[in-house]
């Protein structure tokens, strides 16, 4: 009955889903593109058999790649669909698709209503389907436990925040997660809190991020900026997120001219308004964008690309994580690890609790209080280069040492495939 609800509430709540759509697609018109998808229309596909994975956005898009690869790897007979919620996570997906021609195909995960799940699951007929992160969605589950398709959920996490969230809608939510034939937990916490809100096959396999391996091209185009820049500090700011750049720019434009700020917003669409942010407070500044490098004029230099995250990393030295300033939860700190850049840290980090602890705890990371101190520590540490070759070196440690998640959950996938071998 409370599924019905769910259900219903849902259908009356399309035309403000609808409504969302049209206002992202001002700033992104791939919002608008495969609307049909959105509803379980698929175009025709090959009849092979298939493994799906829905990988919701960029990070867990990126995160899926080393699993993905080892999946069509050791399947040769499957194809895999991966399916997303964004444009960004299509793009991003695109790249896996180059990767493996013919094999790897793309759509979006249609809403989660009764008819268009069951167009979804009956058009492409997986032998399982695979979730990333937190994607429990109880329609789409409840289709594919009618269909016998079994269905996990991968990398999973799960804040306390969100624990709660969960038990306050226990009738919904605890059938949907019952279902799931098997959940591999990032972490001994989350897979506890995943157990008390009704998993039944709970594991723990890891942090499948820190399986990705960083483009060799992408680290070389860092390097390469290294040079061109010569000696002056970098201090990155990752990935930020809304309100986060007026705390950061309001805070560097009253040091002293020193070092470089490269500052890297989180969404694209966001590119123009932190321009004008950096425009405001008549900081000299330049753009990825224009193809053009800093010269020594130049305050901070805008991050406005896509993709090129690593090479940004390569060439910092120092790396503030967007998204830890305000109570966003923080965005991936391991990308920074992997690609041996030492990070400063806010006090929002639940997203990646036990990460950024472990990054901290072995000397990876640094953790800052708000804006003002993120800028006064790092102008700190950016005159320490001992400090920094410190922190560097732990970082490739921190990184090193947590990989082969990707192994363990590729392991746990294959017991769930295995029963269904013969079908």
């Amino acid at each position: 009955m409370i599924r019905l609800i769910y259900s219903l509430l849902f259908h009356l709540a399309m035309p403000l889903v609808w409504l969302r759509l049209l206002w992202r697609s001002r700033r992104q018109p791939e919002y608008l593109q495969h609307v049909g998808e959105r509803h379980g229309f698929y175009p025709p596909r090959p009849d092979r058999p298939l493994i799906w994975l829905h990988a919701v956005s960029v990070g867990e898009t990126r995160a899926a790649g080393p699993l993905i690869d080892l999946l069509l790897q050791r399947h040769p007979e499957h194809d895999l669909l991966l399916t997303h919620m964004t444009p960004t996570g299509r793009a991003t997906g695109g790249e896996l698709v180059l990767r493996h021609p013919g094999r790897l195909t793309q759509a979006y995960l249609p809403y989660d209503l009764p008819a268009a799940c069951g167009r979804f699951l009956d058009h492409y007929r997986p032998q399982l389907g695979l979730l990333m992160e937190t994607e429990i969605w109880p329609n789409l589950i409840a289709a594919a436990s009618r269909r016998k398709v079994p269905m996990a959920l991968l990398n999973a996490r799960l804040s306390p925040r969100s624990q709660r969230g969960y038990a306050r809608l226990a009738s919904l939510s605890r059938p949907a997660v019952a279902a799931l034939s098997a959940v591999a937990a990032q972490t001994a916490a989350d897979a506890d809190r995943l157990r008390a809100i009704g998993a039944r096959h709970a594991v723990v396999c890891g942090n499948l991020k820190f399986d990705v391996t960083p483009p060799t091209d992408k680290l070389r185009l860092g390097a390469h900026w290294r040079q061109l820049l010569g000696s002056r500090p970098v201090w990155l700011a990752a990935s930020t997120r809304e309100g986060e750049e007026v705390l950061l720019l309001d805070a560097f434009a009253r040091l002293p001219y020193r070092h470089l700020l490269l500052l890297v917003p989180r969404h694209p669409q966001r590119f123009a308004e932190v321009a004008e942010l950096i425009a405001a407070r008549q900081l000299p500044s330049c753009r990825r964008s224009a193809g053009t490098l800093p010269d020594a004029e130049t305050r901070v230099w805008l991050g406005d690309s896509m993709g090129e995250m690593p090479a940004y990393y390569a060439l910092a030295d120092l790396a503030l994580i967007g998204g830890t300033l305000l109570p966003f939860g923080g965005q991936n700190l391991i990308e920074a690890a992997a690609c041996g850049c030492p990070v400063l840290l806010g006090p929002h980090t639940f997203n990646f609790a036990q990460a950024s602890a472990d990054a901290v705890g072995c000397g990876a990371a640094y953790r800052i209080a708000d804006a003002d101190a993120a800028v006064a520590v790092a102008a700190e540490l950016l005159q320490q280069p001992q400090a920094l070759a410190n922190m560097r070196a732990a970082a490739s440690r921190f990184s090193q040492a947590h990989r082969g998640a990707a192994e363990r959950t590729a392991a746990l996938i294959e017991g769930l495939m295995a029963p269904r071998a013969g079908c």
